[in-house]
């Protein structure tokens, strides 16, 4: 005889989804903010190093920028 699950079993288990999904956006938003300040921060840098350093990378990496 096969018993149903009762709802409350299927309403955790949705609440649990959401909240896993939800722990793995905050380190992807992370990784996205660390990402666009790299590219933009450090490759639009006053200093002659940290510039010049992006510059090399984005070349590396087959970006053009100029």
């Amino acid at each position: 005889m096969r018993h149903a699950r009762p709802p409350e079993a299927a309403t955790a288990d949705l609440a649990r989804l959401h909240a896993d999904r939800a722990a793995a956006a905050i380190p992807a938003v992370f990784a996205a903010v660390l990402g666009f300040f790299i590219l933009y921060g450090v490759g639009f840098a006053h200093m002659p190093a940290l510039h010049n350093a992006a510059h090399d990378a984005r070349h590396a990496f087959g970006f053009p920028c100029h």
